[in-house]
């Protein structure tokens, strides 16, 4: 466990030797641009700087024996194996192997994976050329104008996050809409808005037994035959991203526009794979292939730097190092990017899920803090709404900023605004305000001084890339999947099972047919009483 480890009481004594130490004092030295020049990095596009943080260079060496003696490079190098690490489902965790060339040497068990790979890309690709160029059409010979996917989770958060980021590359593809929530709000507001006659339906599940997507996609079949298109033109308006031929078979969907991928994928991590596919009919497969060249360059920044300049690593140990040393409970990111203002959501999936674990890989009960809650939102709509209490509040909220340097659509004088605004946040957070600083700008109302002071000393990375492009923001993912594994490694926990979820799901299923008039069974007297009174409603659509 990482407190045996001999860098982790080394930790705990320097933590209480610096702790206090104002970072202000830091950069008030001769010496300050040298601290930047230490602690910034370049990767596959991506500018972090994390010189804005409680640490100094004896903090990060630590920090990077810590990453040592858990075994980085060793973990790292095995899931790139194939190997399956992934031990409580037995699976390999090979996501990486989704964005390598044809000629790579990935293989599962033996057995190689590229020419499967890049089988179905081929696929997809001449999928999406079809739909974007209009020689796919519906039922009735018209173009197809909006596509509908269907999924949940991984399924849904990934290529819904994507698309929103590259919409602005959409270049006349069809509309994008996703359909996650087994609540029939969500996609009867959808359908109403479309004509089913140019409507495509990408049905999104592993299994095809998922619960959530398999009512939607049921509903969304009924919703085609309720206005005219036949039974067996249905072929024309659905394809299926799925493992379960057979039930996508079944379910009406023809073979031939089933795409394929495989256990050894993790759901949150799926987005690169044929998941995608609603990525490539929205901007097209030349720009989903940068995706992946993006996902690319970050893995082999991630194989092949010292620790110690190691992108994915140092954020991940800085990341350790206000979780278990700080006691920190929650860490913010803030992409300042309207087109990136669905990254917080997908992250809190990627981190909490993953990390969101109290058992450690021998069954034993973690001893650490593990995942912190994971939230954010777009810049500069927090500063208005949560950033009070990360200036001022009781706890300390280290902060992601993520930032392009040039917009995906500007108008004139909104860009220098939008930067301005996400540096000087940044410059705040680490600088604050003292009393001293107040008075001497003529402030005499102590009352008032008291209410107005920053206590400054909070932490926060800024992660630069050029622009939105779709290399960027594959490396930009890439970056926190890895991120995210190194923390799971020094936490000795398995990052790719999500056994959290399954016992809600197993207690709804008996719930929901007692609801619909089945037979009671027992409960706990607040279940049972919520029950009842729902089952006693008048009108309810069950």
């Amino acid at each position: 466990m990482p407190t045996d480890f001999h860098a982790w009481p080394q930790l705990l004594q320097h933590y209480e030797a610096m702790r206090e130490t104002p970072m202000r004092e830091w950069f008030a030295r001769d010496c300050a641009s040298e601290r930047v020049k230490q602690f910034s990095l370049e990767a596959a596009g991506l500018y972090l700087d994390f010189s804005k943080n409680r640490i100094t260079p004896q903090t990060l060496t630590l920090l990077t024996h810590l990453a040592g003696e858990a075994e980085v490079r060793q973990r790292r190098d095995t899931m790139f194996a194939g190997t399956r690490i992934n031990t409580t489902e037995s699976r390999a965790v090979l996501h990486v192997a989704l964005r390598a060339p044809r000629n790579a040497s990935f293989s599962v068990d033996g057995e190689p994976v590229m020419a499967a790979i890049h089988d179905v890309l081929a696929r997809m690709r001449v999928l999406a050329d079809q739909v974007r160029n209009g020689e796919w059409t519906g039922a009735t010979g018209k173009r197809i104008t909006d596509v509908i996917n269907i999924g949940i989770g991984g399924s849904d958060l990934g290529p819904r996050m994507v698309c929103r980021a590259l919409a602005h590359l959409a270049d006349g593809g069809p509309s994008m809409h996703f359909v996650s929530n087994v609540d029939g709000t969500e996609l009867a507001e959808i359908l109403a808005k479309l004509n089913p006659e140019q409507t495509l339906v990408i049905v999104c599940s592993k299994t095809f037994t998922t619960l959530e997507t398999m009512t939607n996609a049921c509903s969304a079949r009924q919703w085609f035959l309720d206005k005219g298109i036949a039974q067996d033109q249905l072929t024309r308006h659905f394809v299926a991203v799925s493992t379960n031929l057979q039930a996508v078979r079944d379910f009406g969907i023809d073979s031939a526009n089933m795409f394929e991928f495989w256990d050894w994928i993790g759901g949150r991590f799926s987005l690169w794979s044929s998941v995608g596919l609603s990525i490539a009919l929205a901007v097209g497969f030349d720009t989903f292939a940068e995706l992946l060249a993006g996902g690319r360059a970050m893995d082999e920044h991630f194989l092949s730097a010292p620790l110690d300049r190691n992108m994915p690593v140092v954020l991940g140990m800085l990341g350790i190092w206000y979780r278990n040393f700080f006691g920190v409970p929650s860490s913010c990111i803030a992409p300042y990017s309207t087109s990136l203002e669905l990254f917080p959501a997908y992250l809190q999936q990627l981190e909490m899920e993953s990390n969101g674990k109290g058992v450690r890989l021998d069954g034993h009960c973690v001893r650490t803090h593990t995942a912190p809650v994971v939230w954010g939102t777009a810049g500069t709509n927090g500063q208005h709404a949560y950033f009070q209490m990360i200036h001022q509040g009781s706890q300390i909220v280290p902060v992601d900023f993520v930032a392009p340097l040039k917009p995906p659509r500007g108008l004139p004088g909104h860009h220098a605004k939008l930067l301005a605004n996400c540096f000087a946040q940044g410059e705040a957070l680490m600088r604050g305000r003292g009393a001293d600083e107040l008075r001497a700008a003529g402030m005499t109302d102590e009352g008032l001084i008291a209410h107005m002071v920053f206590e400054g000393n909070r932490p926060s990375n800024t992660l630069l890339m050029d622009a939105v492009t779709p290399h960027t923001l594959g490396a930009l993912i890439a970056l926190y999947e890895h991120r995210t594994f190194v923390q799971g490694v020094v936490w000795n926990i398995n990052s790719f099972d999500q056994w959290g979820v399954e016992l809600g799901k197993a207690l709804a299923r008996p719930i929901e047919a007692e609801l619909t008039g089945g037979a009671c069974i027992s409960h706990d007297a607040s279940t049972e009483a919520l029950i009842a009174r729902a089952r006693r409603t008048e009108h309810a659509c069950f």
